[in-house]
């Protein structure tokens, strides 16, 4: 066990002991983020590079592992709503292949009694992934669906690695923009999955995808006085990186925000050692949750507003012992899909995160 991963045991620990309640009102909602580690049905889409799951391809993607992940995905949605004694309201996803993968997840026995909708628009990621929002309508209303494509039009001068040529070339996630009501009050919902790590690259891309994200809230705050504001995904940076603290604006306490600004949950969190995703032997917390302004009034009594999770903190990682490695080159890490090319039954390489949100 890593030192850090022994200090977030203990810092748990001391929380329970310290007597700070985790205690969800009955008014309350959950509303989080989970990277679900290619969730793909096995058959080839065209134009897509996703041949390697299907039967053939070199994962030997079968309709019997295809089950089991979607068994899997549908068991840790479960899990969290015993938890905290409710579904999810609203809960995003990351790469999920297609509508037909959310058709099959919904309906599964796990959480069918839930009554989950979703929102999926089909992206131009060469893989084939997307951004998905899982919504209760019993609880939400959409009013309106967009995504926001990513380029490189960017307002701040970031000086990008990319030539022109593979500027134009370049394709990744759109962010999935959901705007609604929520006990009556308008919310909107951004998913997001940005562009990669890969080589130790890609903090230009990031950047400008944050500003993209940035640009859209001041937008529809302009149109939406008042509105709540979500902003949750896979960043592939931390929350103290520059994409995220500088050019979406996260800030780390709610009296440090100015007019701009987002409260990030996740970056105290991640300060203290908590992570949801493992790397090279380091936590780091790349599935984090924003909210906006209208969201940090936590004195505020009949309007919507984000609760602590414990004394310190606002955000929540969930990593029971089933989501865990416990052996292996990769144990206590979150317990994975495939291990040295091995489809081993896990379940994604993220834990999911998420907030409470109360009137």
């Amino acid at each position: 066990m890593t030192g850090k991963r022994f200090f977030i045991i203990l810092l748990a620990a001391l929380l329970l002991l310290s007597g700070c309640s985790t205690t969800i009102p009955e008014d309350a909602y959950v509303v989080g983020f989970y990277n679900v580690e290619n969730l793909f049905d096995t058959v080839h889409d065209r134009g897509k590079n996703d041949q390697a799951f299907t039967p053939q391809g070199e994962n030997a993607w079968t309709q019997d592992k295809y089950e089991k992940k979607l068994s899997n995905i549908a068991s840790v949605i479960r899990a969290m709503s015993e938890k905290n004694g409710r579904w999810h309201t609203l809960l995003g996803l990351a790469e999920v292949e297609n509508d037909a993968v959310l058709k099959d997840l919904v309906a599964r026995g796990e959480i069918a009694e839930a009554g989950y909708r979703f929102v999926h628009e089909e992206g131009p990621d060469v893989r084939g992934i997307d951004c998905a929002l899982l919504y209760r309508p019993s609880q939400f209303k959409v009013l309106e669906v967009r995504s926001l494509p990513f380029d490189f039009k960017t307002k701040r001068g970031i000086v990008f690695e990319k030539t022109p040529q593979e500027q134009r070339e370049f394709k990744t996630r759109d962010v999935l923009c959901v705007r609604g009501e929520l006990a009556g009050e308008p919310l909107v919902v951004y998913v997001c999955h940005w562009p990669s790590r890969n080589g130790d690259k890609g903090a230009d891309l990031r950047c400008r995808a944050a500003e993209i994200v940035h640009d859209d809230i001041l937008a529809v705050e302009k149109r939406h006085p008042g509105i709540n504001v979500i902003v949750m995904g896979d960043m592939n940076d931390n929350p103290e990186d520059a994409c995220m603290a500088e050019y979406l604006h996260g800030r780390e306490t709610i009296g440090e925000m100015q007019e701009g600004d987002l409260f990030s949950p996740f970056l105290r969190m991640h300060k203290d050692g908590f992570g949801s995703q493992e790397y090279h032997g380091e936590w780091n917390i790349f599935d984090c949750i924003f909210v906006g302004s209208a969201l940090t009034d936590t004195e505020a009594q009949g309007s919507l507003h984000i609760l602590k999770s414990d004394a310190f903190h606002y955000g929540y990682i969930f990593d029971p012992p089933f989501l865990t490695q416990q052996e292996g080159r990769y144990a206590g890490t979150p317990f994975r899909t495939f291990s040295g090319g091995q489809f081993i039954e896990g379940y994604s390489d993220h834990y999911p995160t998420y907030i409470i949100i109360s009137q």
